[in-house]
């Protein structure tokens, strides 16, 4: 999520849980439990993600104990609730591994440190049941294509569908990736996916930047056989990608809402589509990736063919960027999203703030409550959501303690 950086069940107690969560009745959504509740007096998006691939945000390392894994995740949401945040963004599909007893795919393993271990709970079942004890919302975030963050099958579980389905799977620039060319992938990722939001009671299917992967200099993405099979009637290989990616989109889309027709569908892209260097319906930019040109995704023609419920582009640059400003993407994103019913949030970059490494922007705990002040000119913008977990609680300079003091004194509901 950082714009370069989301089984079969065995055991009968961890499928009695899932189970019970599906059946749980539904509650108002971002309304906590108690009084708090009084000075809930808008409508926005406050919302945080929580990567779990390579132990990112949580779990704090592979192997924890059932009940520790279980104190650090409430740990999480109780302060998602303390900053009046209302959306919790949860990693469930790292890497076509699963948060829960899975009937498509093999338990993570970032739980217990070895992919397909029955880590002796359920850890999506639980997170539904808690966020919605507080009143936040559980949105379930996927990874569609990426398989591993190496290249050798061999270390995948024996039962893993990309061992099954050798076919499948295609290494590049140091990681596996399921092929998106193939209709049985996209198949395959689409039923793996809807298993979680059949059987737990989600508010929203999330899915990030990841689609074909970022390029890597030198390195060409090996999908010629592919091609030459279903690419027929294409200009050139990149409309046959763009083809296929907008497929798994729209026919994802189309499924969410058969399924479960309250449950949302969003996607958090890179930030800019095209520039307009490249494209005069582009933003005003010099970006290095352009989402159209470099992942296959369009974006924006997503957004105007309606197969979205919301989109959260991640806006991960300074207000001034010479590059990609901050200033010029939010007008950009706020335009594109007008007359189009599908909702903008903004994603934001909490993780650059108090970084050394980052330019002299970040190391100003205003600089991303200015970002609120910037949005909130915009009538398209309803909300925004912080990467992420791990920057929420460090919090190096103050930086979260600023917008909720500047922009979060009242709770809000998320929109619907």
């Amino acid at each position: 999520m950082t714009g370069a950086a989301g089984t079969v069940a065995g055991v009968v107690g961890a499928a009695a849980v899932a189970g019970d969560a599906a059946a749980r009745p539904r509650r108002a959504r971002g309304l906590p439990g108690s009084a708090a509740a009084r000075d809930v007096v808008r409508r926005e998006l406050r919302g945080v993600w929580v990567a779990t691939v390579a132990n990112t945000d949580w779990p704090s390392r592979p192997g924890l104990p059932a009940a520790a894994q279980r104190d650090e995740l409430t740990a999480l949401l109780d302060r998602a609730v303390a900053r009046k945040l209302n959306a919790v963004i949860l990693q469930v599909r790292p890497t076509a591994d699963a948060l829960w007893p899975s009937a498509y795919e093999p338990w993570a393993e970032c739980l217990t440190g070895t992919q397909g271990k029955d880590p002796g709970w359920d850890p999506l079942g639980t997170a539904v049941r808690e966020a919605h004890d507080r009143g936040l919302e559980l949105h379930a975030w996927f990874n569609p294509y990426r398989v591993a963050n190496h290249t050798d099958p061999s270390r995948l579980t024996p039962s893993h569908p990309a061992r099954r389905n050798p076919g499948w799977v295609l290494p590049y620039g140091g990681k596996l990736y399921y092929n998106p060319g193939l209709p049985e992938v996209r198949a395959f990722v689409q039923d793996a996916m809807l298993d979680a939001v059949r059987r737990y009671d989600v508010d929203a299917v999330h899915w990030d930047d990841y689609f074909y992967p970022y390029p890597v200099a030198g390195q060409s993405f090996a999908d010629g056989a592919a091609y030459e099979k279903y690419g027929a009637g294409f200009p050139d290989r990149a409309a046959w990608r763009r083809d296929n990616t907008d497929r798994l989109v729209r026919e994802m889309s189309e499924r969410v809402k058969a399924l479960k027709p309250g449950v949302r569908f969003g996607v958090s892209p890179f930030g800019v589509w095209r520039n307009a260097d490249t494209d005069p319906a582009g933003s005003r930019t010099r970006a290095g990736v352009q989402t159209y040109d470099d992942l296959y995704a369009d974006t924006r023609g997503w957004i105007k063919k309606g197969w979205l419920d919301y989109v959260v582009p991640q806006l991960y640059w300074h207000i001034g960027n010479a590059a990609a400003d901050y200033a010029e993407l939010v007008p950009w994103w706020s335009d594109t999203v007008r007359g189009t019913g599908v909702d903008l949030f903004i994603g934001e970059a909490l993780y650059k703030c108090g970084d050394p490494a980052q330019p002299a922007a970040w190391q100003d705990p205003a600089e991303l409550s200015r970002h609120i002040d910037l949005a909130a000119g915009h009538d398209q913008v309803r909300g925004h959501a912080y990467f992420s977990a791990k920057s929420v609680a460090a919090d190096r300079i103050g930086a979260m303690d600023r917008v909720v003091a500047d922009h979060y004194r009242s709770r809000a509901r998320p929109p619907r």
